[in-house]
């Protein structure tokens, strides 16, 4: 279950919220007791301290949460899930010292510190309870919460449990919840209604691919979202190594991406029409694998060249895009764990995106800032085109070379999405290494950012 705020009562412990530059002025004002324990605690309000006071009867009586100064929590993303983890077991709320502008976020992030993956094993519950903070809308929190946990679920369940049938669930149980529909094309049927490259790549395996589509809402701007959902990725007849095998559970973290933001806007009820598309296969090795240096034609007429079997994700996706700019949706994005490239060009921890219209980068780059959710513009490149362009196809899967592997593939991508106002995701889906508020494994990446910046962004 995801986590939720603890119902406001008058027993639940007062946390102070102290940035250091304020410390000394808050301290002189306390009582003696409160003023020796502190500086015996050695507490001076960095960022992620915590320390629990205890009254005269020694029961707790406040507790104080660091906030640093500004330039310490410009390096940090949720300072209060750091305090959280640090307080002993009970119900807290604010009392004093958090920003109203920092209120939602930090009220989120230390919800998220109560996110436990427990399918395979018990994982011992957070302790220190949060109540919503007073002009924080408790409803919206908690189910941006609910919707990193969805996120976070799909990406650490192993693929031996989240083929394309268990995607499909997942996208059919989000469906009943809020009253959408999902249908989905299977196997030989993708050949038969003009997919080509999702059937091609899933065909190895014996988990049939498919593609899977949900709608929601009939009125309002249209916005469709596509996500990867290649549920394991061997790297096809180009074999990875293991350990770059190692987590390719991830490789569907696009697809996760996009049902946790999806999941945002039907519980907010925004009035728009969302279609979601998931082309969900397994990249495996068998007889009717697709070969290095097939030519394979994509639904769009367009011919592909395949130079690697391991840049599989661009292929399945642009059938997809191609289905969805045949609707001329008003927006279209899609997510995928896409391209080491994009790794190495930013790290784990951003999201770096593509879009051709400044006014929509300025306005996701405003809600990331807002959001604790931060994403980085890559440019489409417009003089790398040749670089996608083989002389036996219309376009190459994997130019070779090894430069700029993340715009290259963002511009592949670009040609199926044709005219339509278009922006593309290249996310890891993965926190490498625990956090606060962000335990290793799947990650949402770049989806509280868009559901921020999407009213604006659609006029909604």
């Amino acid at each position: 279950m995801p986590p939720v705020f603890a119902a406001p009562g008058a027993d639940a412990c007062p946390v102070h919220v102290i940035a250091s530059d304020t410390f000394d002025s808050w301290l002189s004002g306390q009582p003696q007791r409160v003023q020796a324990w502190a500086t015996a605690h050695g507490f001076t309000g960095a960022c992620g301290q915590a320390l629990a006071v205890p009254g005269a009867d020694g029961a707790v009586e406040m507790a104080l949460a660091g906030y640093g100064s500004a330039a310490k929590r410009a390096r940090r993303r949720f300072v209060l899930a750091e305090a959280a983890q640090k307080l002993p077991a009970g119900q807290y709320r604010i009392a004093s010292g958090l920003p109203q502008a920092d209120a939602a976020a930090e009220a989120l992030g230390w919800l998220l510190t109560g996110y436990r993956f427990g399918r395979y094993k018990d994982g011992k519950d957070t302790g220190a309870v949060l109540a919503a903070p007073d002009g924080v809308d408790a409803a919206a929190v908690e189910s941006l919460a609910a919707a990193e946990c969805l996120t976070r679920d799909l990406i650490n369940t192993p693929a031996s449990d989240m083929g394309p049938v268990e995607l499909q669930a997942a996208a059919e149980a989000l469906a009943e919840e809020f009253g959408a529909e999902v249908s989905a094309i299977l196997g030989e049927d993708l050949l038969a209604q003009n997919f080509p490259l999702i059937h091609t790549v899933g065909r190895a395996s014996d988990r049939a691919p498919r593609l899977i589509e949900m709608r929601w809402g009939s009125s309002g701007p249209r916005l469709t979202l596509v996500g990867k959902g290649v549920c394991f990725d061997t790297g096809g007849l180009n074999l990875k190594p293991g350990s770059s095998m190692a987590l390719m559970k991830k490789d569907m973290g696009g697809a996760a991406n996009v049902l946790g933001l999806a999941r945002m806007i039907m519980a907010a009820g925004l009035e728009l029409q969302l279609r979601v598309l998931i082309p969900a296969v397994e990249n495996s090795v068998s007889g009717p694998a697709f070969r290095p240096g097939d030519v394979l034609v994509s639904r769009k007429g367009l011919t592909v060249e395949v130079n690697n079997t391991d840049a599989e994700g661009r292929l399945v996706l642009a059938d997809a895009l191609a289905l969805a700019a045949e609707e001329a949706p008003d927006l279209l994005i899609s997510m995928a764990t896409l391209t080491g490239a994009a790794r190495v060009a930013v790290g784990p921890d951003l999201s770096p995106f593509y879009t051709d219209r400044d006014a929509d980068a300025a306005a996701l780059a405003a809600s990331a800032a807002r959001t604790a959710d931060p994403v980085w513009r890559l440019p489409f490149h417009e003089p790398y085109e040749a670089m996608i362009e083989p002389d036996i196809a219309d376009l190459d899967n994997a130019p070779s070379g090894g430069f700029a592997g993340s715009i290259t593939a963002a511009l592949f991508l670009r040609r199926f999405a044709g005219d339509t106002r278009y922006m593309h995701f290249d996310i890891y889906g993965w926190t490498p290494a625990a956090a606060p508020g962000r335990p290793k494994g799947g990650a949402l990446q770049g989806a509280r950012a868009l559901f921020a910046a999407l009213p604006g962004m659609l006029e909604l």
